[in-house]
């Protein structure tokens, strides 16, 4: 299995959208994802299978310090093959701010894979309804 992982990647918008639909679970939405990374994102990791878009990893950021990750999704069928903890690991070289802080909120559920494979460190936080 060839995967290739490219920082500020091309990504298609309908392709995204799908990607993100199936990674979490949800309807396609037909959102414009494409403009909201270059209006908001300090960058992304696209990761690709032999071409096919299989995993991707956003860099938000405050326009400032602080970088994070509000998403970063892998196809179902490529989970547990690095496809997640490979791009995270890009991000991180891609924003290259060595030693500014980065954040990566997430539930429960993958917190293995933030933890173990993608090195994050516990923190407490908590939304707030705005």
């Amino acid at each position: 299995m060839t995967i290739t992982y490219e920082w500020r990647g091309e990504s298609e918008n309908a392709a995204l959208d799908a990607l993100h639909a199936e990674g979490f679970g949800h309807p396609v939405q037909g959102a414009d994802r494409t403009a909201r990374l270059y209006g908001h994102s300090l960058g992304w990791v696209c990761s690709r299978h032999d071409g096919e878009f299989v995993g991707f990893v956003d860099v938000a950021w405050d326009g400032g310090a602080h970088a994070f990750l509000p998403d970063t999704v892998v196809a179902p069928a490529h989970r547990r093959a690095a496809v997640g903890s490979e791009p995270v690991a890009e991000a991180a070289r891609g924003a290259g701010r060595p030693g500014a802080p980065g954040h990566g909120d997430f539930v429960d559920g993958p917190r293995p894979f933030h933890l173990d494979a993608c090195g994050f460190r516990p923190k407490a936080a908590g939304p707030i309804p705005l």
